[in-house]
């Protein structure tokens, strides 16, 4: 018998970490070649890692919850043969308890015990904390955790405590990052959709016909800010220290609101396509997130994200930058309005109030109005 130590796969061209969800099996079961370990989030999506070898688990080297970098051990499986392609240069210590006979200070390293004195971290909350090294071991990034999460204070009345954990980890991290990193600003326009909605009425039972697919608004939205971010590319940027980098390719997010979270899959060189293409891209993503069957590829590599808040009824939403885009696209909800026409008439026409939240780094106000004015054109204009 030979030990297989699985390590954190890489999920994705710009994910880096994960946080374990649950574990499918317990030491001592039986694994298959390519039968589901475990369940891993990211902020962008929850997948099934598979079992690379046949054998049986001996050993759980993290714990649910627990944050790893690509990379880190995860388990180590007894196999049955000796594996040409066994990796243990992640992992080639012996795995100890979180606490054992080993003196404080050969247990924790010195680093750690100077960092735990600075944030002022008793050795008694050491003992107490969950470490994310190997066997259990604090780390600075577990002390540097720890200090910024304040304790929880006493309540006089009934409350229940619901840990932070999985995909709305995830997001909440991820929202930190970018509401703290990047200058928000943004930016609201009312457009006129009455032509747009006639449009796709008269079209709508033609379309799903021929293309299997329906002909909704969105996919007539993602077009339209697609074409916009390719006449302001700074719209369609990131920002990396102080370079900006500013894509060829426009790859429009659509955010999914489903009951554990937010999704955000990704129309891939949206600006290249047709309305049925990007009908066709719109359908197939809602049906994987509903479905929770989304891979990494899905939702990876976005450029420039829109949001429905209308969905929920709300007119006008100021959403948050989902970081390294430089911005997002809000749109709210259709309501009826009375205007004044330009032939001094009235008449009730379709409305519906899109934002953009730009980072003010790299746009200023006014090339947020255009930006933004390009895209109510596009969809007046059908």
């Amino acid at each position: 018998m030979s030990d297989y130590t699985i390590t954190l796969p890489k999920l994705g061209e710009s994910i880096m970490s994960a946080t374990i969800v649950q574990w499918f099996k317990k030491p001592g079961d039986s694994v298959a070649l390519d039968e589901p370990l475990l369940e891993v989030a990211t902020d962008k999506v929850n997948s099934e890692i598979p079992s690379p070898v046949k054998g049986i688990l001996k050993e759980v080297l993290a714990k649910v919850d627990q944050e790893l970098d690509v990379g880190a051990p995860l388990a180590i499986i007894a196999t049955g043969e000796v594996q040409a392609t066994h990796d243990t240069s992640v992992c080639s210590s012996k795995h100890k308890p979180l606490m054992d006979d080993t003196s404080m200070n050969e247990y924790y390293s010195p680093a750690v015990l100077r960092l735990a004195r600075e944030k002022g971290i008793s050795v008694d909350d050491l003992e107490k904390m969950e470490g994310s090294g190997a066997g259990g071991r604090i780390t600075k990034q577990d002390i540097e955790k720890h200090s910024i999460h304040p304790k929880i204070p006493q309540f006089s009345g009934e409350v229940e405590e619901i840990k932070l954990s999985g995909m709305r980890k995830g997001i909440a991290d991820a929202m930190t990052k970018s509401y703290s990193q990047i200058p928000h600003a943004t930016l609201v326009s009312e457009v006129d959709v009455t032509n747009l909605l006639a449009h796709i009425a008269q079209e709508k039972d033609a379309f799903l016909k021929q293309h299997g697919v329906k002909l909704t608004i969105t996919g007539f939205i993602a077009q339209a800010i697609a074409k916009a971010a390719q006449e302001f590319p700074m719209f369609n940027a990131s920002l990396y220290g102080d370079t900006i980098i500013t894509k060829k390719f426009v790859n429009v997010g659509i955010a999914v609101s489903l009951e554990k979270g937010l999704m955000v899959p990704v129309i891939k060189d949206c600006h290249q396509k047709s309305i049925i293409a990007i009908s066709k891209d719109v359908a197939e993503l809602a049906a994987k997130a509903r479905s929770n069957s989304l891979k990494p590829d899905d939702v990876q590599d976005g450029t420039i994200t829109m949001t429905n808040f209308g969905m929920g009824g709300t007119l006008i939403g100021i959403p948050i930058i989902r970081h390294p885009e430089s911005a997002i696209v809000g749109i709210g909800a259709i309501e009826r309005k009375v205007v004044a026409l330009d032939d001094e008439t009235t008449a009730v026409r379709k409305h519906v109030h899109i934002s953009v939240t730009f980072d003010h780094r790299l746009v200023d106000g006014m090339d947020g109005c255009r930006f933004l004015s390009t895209i109510k054109k596009h969809l007046e204009d059908v």
